[in-house]
């Protein structure tokens, strides 16, 4: 028989890979929460007028009665000539609360705080685990069939929606539906109204972390580009020119801390009113401003629900010609104390450090005590158990109002050793003396040379509570921060273990680069996540799609009762288990073993009297063959003070035999140490059976064959209307127009003004659209007719549509404007914008009207400080993407016969999409440049586009971060490079003809900017 060759180990490690099973890819669901069904983008021109437009709510203000009583301040008593002649008298009740009064605080107290509430619009669903399912599919099956994939990518996004059977999608907040959590653009003073109002989530949220700004510089609050992190105040390139962003700092920083105040108050008001009765908010804020937030907040929430103010250490410290500020701070207010949620955040002790200083001794099986050295410390037998760290704790309190002394409670002698110990006239013992005894009897009593401790094992409770000094999370960031300005993981993550569980709703109001949805998405949190930044959300959403999370064991799970039977000790639940998330995680536990539950523990006395049977014996047999005045030499060296037995007592046996005992004596000390060591297992058994339990939020038990990816998410935005406000005459309030001293006439006019001037650059020609005449238009979206000559010098009528300051227009906003123009004559219709949302971004003709649109400088609406960047046009014409369909073998199957695209796709054959770059304005130059695939920060595909909702079915990230970093790490024997890599390129990857005859190419470049393009395939 020919002899076998031997297997390498690296043929052997493959085999094992081989047999590996895969590691199972899930996500968390929340079966049991359900959300409004609001409308998509794509629903928006179907909604009727009246859902379109926003509601207001109201917000009463708290102070109104302090007001009254601080104007009472400038009256006089009297109405006589002399008495006129009177200073005022002040008659300020002096019962009320003591208030921050900033500039324009009065006026706005004179009435509530009306919002507007604008509905909310769907524009992506975004179901991660689906993407990834894709990719392992593709790994797994490379013959895998287009009709196969087709089926199972309308399985996995089939339940997407989740309405009742029979219920309309289009009635819009009429039904219930799976819960997706959230990320929102817009303001979240509406955002938040919106939820509250149209969605029913007042009273909803249980926890909510708010990271307003914490300074006045522009710069450094705001990220202009996904691809940079470095803003510096002063340098103009570096200015956001978002408009919500510019808003956003405006209505904030217009008039420096007082506004700040207003914007702070106003959100906190709202804020407050989505919370439940156990809800808590957080505010993180550093010492600039900390004193002034904290009055407000006292104001909105009252200061008797302040819970507490948190310092937290930062990584590095700024200098100044002082004292270097090495702290932040976390304000935390519930909305009712009384009712309020709280989890306790505990910290495992060591010895030396906080919470474990004292733990200076150790102790071993058989009662003997020594100090505790570094070198001990790392002796294996303090690990294992065999060696006890411990502390010596007080066993006496002072007990104000109680009696002292001979024949009071807890006030009496303890004999120890053969000494007696009383404690002092001023104070008592913590137990009574059955207590004492049963400590005594526990061996958790020992004695110094002039009192009595209490032996306190570092095992008897292993954690310590965290208070409000925080220094052990200030590190605690991600490998790279990706935003400008980021939160660590680690401080969120500890406020919402504290204050919620899982299930439970938890609202971020400044999303930044998405750290709190992060974070609730790993501990089982649903979230609703708000900025007014496209770059924040662009950030956030990758970081969100590309997360790995630790799989932990669900109490609802069959898994979870069998490890919650293994750590209790008790036999399994035999209860159907359905994976709800809001039973919780299996989290490991700590004892928490009292000075107060071992003297309670009648047990202890039970197991006593059991082995004293057998020791008593011992002892008094012992003492017989002891070698004669052997122990009245011993007692007379210890000097004792209390009474002592003849029989040798327990204290007084030696751990070692001495050499001059007996023979005999030596079966009976090993028989007697048997037995003593013995019993104390079985007293500590006893201790450690009845003790109560901590439970360790942040430690649940790992299912190391599985990984998570986050849940089910859409993305919103807000319709874009203009926020108006009421006086307390109800007269309507324009806060643009209160803050438009700068500019001395209305937006319009200073848009049309300059249009006038300027004229529309062209994206790909030399020349412009220069106008002959500009004059008023009286329509509803039309305010302009503008005329000019084209290439042939024949003259054109413009209808001059200008979208507004602070917001986005949208693909219905153009069609009526277009329809209106359309109706009055004109050729064109000019938009004139600083954002266009997605859906309207290939929206080019209406009937024989063409659509050009054109993006505004921000300079346009820039505040004096903000504006002048000195370049560019004022009014660009703004392109789409350059977008290539082909076949899989790289022919082109798209064309344009002159009016719309063409996609002419073989029998058979797949499709595949090819990036070739966009159109980017660029609005530090005012000018569009034609971008390659490197200017796009990801872009999406809804390979089967429905015309109601965008899915995103395929992702593919081009920046230079990779949000699918961890994944691929875990995941790499289950997906092959391939397949990853096409995560990172500019061509898709093939997919089948679209049963709904459509595909959608959604394309989002560095500056967060948004275009999408619909293709029919023939």
């Amino acid at each position: 028989m020919a002899r076998q060759p031997k297997s390498t180990g690296a043929s052997q490690a493959a085999s094992k890979a081989s047999q590996k099973p895969p590691i199972g890819v899930e996500d968390l669901v929340h079966a049991t929460a359900t959300r409004k069904n609001i409308p998509t983008a794509e629903h928006q021109s179907i909604m009727d007028a009246t859902q379109r437009a926003p509601r207001q709510a109201r917000y009463p203000r708290a102070n109104a009665q302090w007001l009254e009583a601080l104007c009472a301040l400038h009256e006089t008593n009297g109405s006589g000539a002399d008495e006129a002649m009177l200073p005022p008298q002040p008659r300020l009740n002096r019962e009320l609360d003591p208030q921050l009064i900033w500039r324009g605080k009065d006026q706005q107290d004179w009435s509530d705080l009306v919002v507007n509430a604008p509905p909310l619009y769907i524009q992506e669903k975004v179901k991660p685990k689906a993407l990834i399912d894709d990719l392992r599919r593709l790994s797994q099956t490379a013959d895998n069939s287009a009709a196969s994939a087709d089926m199972q990518q309308a399985e996995l996004f089939g339940d997407f929606n989740g309405l009742p059977e029979g219920a309309e999608r289009t009635d819009f907040y009429q039904h219930e539906g799976h819960w997706q959590n959230r990320l929102i653009l817009g303001d979240s003073l509406q955002v938040m109204a919106s939820l509250a109002e149209r969605e029913g989530l007042r009273g909803k949220v249980q926890c909510i972390y708010f990271d307003p700004p914490y300074g006045i510089k522009f710069n450094s609050n705001f990220q202009w580009s996904t691809t940079s992190r470095d803003v510096k105040d002063g340098n103009a390139s570096h200015i956001t020119r978002e408009p919500e962003q510019v808003k956003a700092f405006r209505d904030t920083w217009r008039d420096g801390i007082h506004s700040y105040l207003s914007y702070l108050r106003d959100r906190l008001m709202v804020a407050r009113d989505l919370l439940s009765d156990t809800g808590s908010i957080f505010v993180q804020i550093g010492d600039e401003n900390v004193h002034r937030v904290r009055a407000v907040m006292d104001e909105v929430f009252g200061e008797g629900n302040f819970v507490s103010q948190i310092g937290v250490a930062k990584t590095t410290g700024s200098t100044d010609d002082y004292l270097g500020q090495t702290t932040d701070y976390l304000i935390w207010y519930a909305k009712s104390k009384r009712q309020v949620k709280f989890r306790k955040s505990l910290k495992i002790k060591k010895p030396g450090e906080k919470g474990g200083t004292n733990y200076n001794r150790l102790r071993n099986g058989f009662g003997e005590s020594f100090s505790l050295t570094d070198e001990l410390l790392s002796d294996e037998r303090v690990n294992s158990g065999d060696l006890k760290i411990y502390s010596l704790d007080n066993l006496t309190s002072q007990s104000a109002g109680r009696d002292k002394g001979e024949g009071a409670a807890s006030w009496f002698g303890v004999s120890l050793g053969g000494k007696t110990y009383k404690p002092s006239l001023t104070v008592r013992w913590k137990t009574n003396e059955e207590g004492m005894s049963r400590l005594k009897i526990a061996g958790r009593l020992e004695a110094t040379a002039s009192r009595i401790g209490y032996v306190r094992y570092l095992d008897d409770f292993p954690a310590v509570q965290i208070n409000n000094r925080w220094d052990d999370v200030g590190a605690s960031f991600m490998s790279d921060k990706i935003y400008v300005v980021q939160t660590s993981q680690s401080v969120i993550q500890r406020c919402l273990l504290m204050a919620s569980d899982p299930g439970d709703l938890v609202l971020d109001p400044t999303c930044g680069s998405g750290t709190t949805a992060y974070v609730a998405e790993q501990w089982g949190r649903r979230w609703i996540t708000i900025d007014t930044s496209r770059v924040a959300l662009a950030l956030a959403r990758a970081r969100i799609m590309g997360a790995r999370y630790p799989y932990y064991l669900l109490a609802d799970s069959r898994e979870g009762q069998l490890k919650e039977a293994e750590i209790s000790q008790r036999a399994p639940s035999n209860q159907p288990a359905y994976g709800n998330i809001a039973h919780g995680f299996v989290c490991q536990r700590v004892p928490h073993i009292t000075l107060k539950a071992i003297a309670n523990n009648a047990e202890i006395d039970v197991i006593w009297d059991q082995y004293e049977a057998a020791l008593a014996p011992l002892r008094a047999q012992l003492t017989d063959v002891l070698p004669k005045g052997w122990l009245a030499a011993h007692r007379k060296a210890q000097k004792y003070t209390a009474e002592v037995p003849a029989d040798i007592q327990e204290w007084e046996v030696p751990r070692d035999c001495p050499d001059s005992w007996p023979a005999s004596a030596r079966a009976l000390h090993e028989a007697f140490w048997q037995q003593r060591i013995a019993r104390q297992k079985d007293i500590d058994a006893s201790i450690a059976a009845k003790a109560d339990f901590e439970t360790l939020y942040d430690k649940p038990y790992e299912d190391k064959k599985r990984v998570r990816v986050a849940g089910p998410f859409t993305v919103e935005s807000l319709n874009p209307h203009r926020e108006l406000g009421v006086d307390e005459e109800d007269r309507l309030i324009d806060p643009v127009e209160a803050s438009r001293a700068e500019y001395g006439q209305d937006f319009a006019g200073l848009i049309l003004e300059n249009l006038r001037s300027a004229g529309v650059q062209q994206a790909h020609k030399s020349g412009k659209i220069a106008f002959t005449a500009l004059t008023p238009w009286p329509g509803q979206m039309v305010c302009a007719e503008g005329r000019y000559d084209d290439e042939t010098g024949a003259s054109k009528r413009a209808g001059i549509f200008i979208g507004p300051e602070f917001g986005t227009v949208t693909r219905v906003d153009l069609a009526d404007a277009a329809r209106e123009a359309g109706e009055a004559g004109f050729d064109v219709l000019i938009a004139c914008a600083f954002n266009y949302d997605a859906q309207a971004s290939e929206f080019d003709k209406l009937g024989r009207v063409r659509v050009l649109k054109a993006r505004m400088n921000a300079d346009l609406h820039m505040a004096e400080d903000l504006k002048n960047t000195g370049k560019g046009n004022l009014f660009v014409i703004f392109g789409e993407p350059d977008v290539d369909v082909q076949d899989t073998q790289g022919r082109s199957i798209r064309r344009y016969d002159g009016q719309q695209d063409i996609i002419d796709l073989p029998a058979g054959e797949e499709l595949v999409v090819k990036i070739r770059g966009v159109d980017v304005f660029d609005p530090a130059s005012g000018e569009v440049r034609s971008d390659s695939a490197d200017g796009i920060a990801c872009w999406f595909l809804d390979t089967n586009y429905n015309e109601e909702s965008f899915f995103v079915r395929h992702a593919y990230f081009l920046g230079a971060g990779d949000p699918y970093k961890a994944l691929k790490t875990t995941l790499k024997a289950d997906i092959n490079p391939e397949a990853w890599a096409s995560l990172n390129s500019d061509t898709s990857r093939p997919f089948p003809r679209p049963e709904t005859g459509r595909f959608a190419v959604k394309v989002i470049n560095h500056l967060g900017d948004e275009v999408m393009k619909v293709f029919k395939v023939g």
